[in-house]
């Protein structure tokens, strides 16, 4: 039984079908543009024109077979999510992302989705050498595209490779070029092996930081937790005599998530500062 009558008589769902690798993420939301589309289902995740609105991102599963099904909803649990963001959203028409026409069979079906409407392929809108560019791309550097810019997916992949990828197609003289951003990542289960970043090369960072900032005598003490959606970081500092502190701190507070997210694609959930001592130019520290 379908979710919602009104999705049954009103919603219209279309399939982006080609192989993996070969640029279906890349080009999902010009296809969808084209064709009046404002929501896409791909890889687990539920996308409202550059913006994740209900899903994991099945490319955060650790192994291909979890992936697979992540991808598939087989999770109930999941599945109930995205339901539920249709019933919120009352989309009147899908562009559901698949390897093959069974794998958008089995997401509709998961989903109680109904018929298609329409089926594109690969093929339809990209020219062999574009596709074998793509898998070149898969193959070498283990690189994925989600198509949503990354600020939007940096909270859900925290510590992962993340590359912005921006997409210009001229539509002809007189048209509006097409404009859109992705962003690239590498998965956990990539061959070419996991990413780490230590709490080491952090805490330099921010002592980099601290010694450009003229209100900052020493970094006292560092504290570091990572999570599963970002990171938490405690730090104590002697200051400066002389310079405001509430200003001074929220400045290097400031600077530092600014350059964390930089440097290093992690997620700061949390700066926590502690102006510990100040330092006067004629004694020692107090």
């Amino acid at each position: 039984m379908l979710i919602d009558k009104w999705i049954e008589s009103r919603i219209k769902v279309y399939a982006f079908v080609g192989p993996s690798g070969t640029g279906k993420s890349y080009r999902a939301q010009m296809v969808a543009n084209e064709n009046g589309i404002k929501y896409i289902i791909d890889d687990g995740l539920l996308i409202k024109e550059n913006e994740v609105i209900a899903g994991v991102s099945a490319k955060k599963a650790p192994t291909k077979i979890e992936t697979v099904k992540g991808a598939l909803f087989l999770d109930s649990t999941k599945a109930e999510e995205i339901k539920k963001a249709f019933r919120k959203y009352r989309p009147e028409s899908l562009l559901i992302l698949g390897t093959s026409d069974n794998m958008i069979t089995k997401i509709r079906e998961n989903l109680e989705l109904p018929e298609l409407t329409k089926t594109i392929y690969i093929t339809d809108v990209a020219t062999e050498q574009e596709m074998e560019e793509a898998k070149r791309m898969r193959q070498t550097e283990g690189k994925h595209v989600i198509p949503v810019p990354t600020f939007e997916i940096k909270k859900d992949f925290s510590g992962y490779i993340l590359d912005p990828l921006q997409i210009f197609k001229s539509k002809g003289k007189d048209e509006k070029p097409y404009i859109s951003e992705k962003s690239i990542i590498r998965p956990t289960f990539s061959y070419l092996g996991n990413y780490t970043i230590s709490d080491g090369v952090l805490k330099d960072i921010i002592e980099h930081i601290a010694s450009k900032v003229d209100a900052i005598y020493k970094i006292h003490r560092t504290r570091i937790e990572k999570t599963s959606t970002g990171v938490y970081i405690y730090i104590e500092i002697i200051l400066v005599y002389g310079f405001n502190i509430i200003t001074s701190l929220q400045n290097f507070k400031k600077k530092c998530i600014k350059e964390i997210e930089n440097l290093t694609a992690m997620n700061v959930e949390k700066v926590q500062i502690l102006a510990r001592g100040i330092q006067k130019p004629e004694q020692g520290e107090k």
